[in-house]
């Protein structure tokens, strides 16, 4: 099987050329994610963890990313219930999946764990969705937090939901250029 390559900030795959190639291949470049979103809709970023799905979104005008909510992984069905559930109520228009890449830019099992939850859930939906690179993102939420001096405790409950603040954010920031 071959995987796509990582682009410079975004991950996905060709943009599709053709409307039934759109449902094979849901996942999208920068540039293409960005001409398929409706203005006036937000983003929501998923950092897809094994425990958890954390969730973040954007405001109407796409510039500020914020911290949604935490999901306590259970059985998919469930879980993407709750996901379109808050898709549905905020207006998103859009899906960025952060993509947990090694350090060298391959993937490992993590990465393939990400594209399935993806896959699955493009079943549930046909809002276009956007790879993001995530290295040191979930590393950066828990230096922030460490640098806030919040609890262990603490942490554990907010640092999936600043990690997907983070990549969506970083995904906001290159969608304005």
């Amino acid at each position: 099987m071959q995987h796509d390559k990582p682009q410079s900030l975004g991950i996905g795959s060709t943009p599709p050329t053709e409307p039934d190639e759109r449902r094979r291949l849901p996942v999208l470049e920068v540039e293409a994610f960005h001409e398929r979103l409706g203005a006036g809709r937000r983003l929501i970023g998923i950092d897809v963890g094994t425990k958890t799905l954390g969730l973040a979104l954007s405001d109407v005008g796409r510039r500020i990313a914020s911290g949604l909510e935490t999901i306590k992984r259970t059985k998919f069905r469930a879980d993407a219930e709750r996901l379109l559930a808050l898709v549905g109520e905020q207006g998103v228009g859009g899906i960025v999946i952060g993509l947990p890449l090694n350090m060298d830019g391959s993937e490992g099992p993590r990465a393939q764990s990400t594209r399935a939850f993806q896959r699955n859930l493009a079943a549930l939906t046909d809002l276009p969705m956007m790879f993001w690179d995530e290295r040191l993102s979930t590393a950066a939420a828990e230096r922030t937090l460490l640098e806030s001096d919040a609890s262990r405790r603490r942490r554990a409950e907010v640092v999936d939901k600043m990690a997907a603040t983070i990549i969506l954010q970083t995904a906001l920031d290159r969608l304005r250029k």
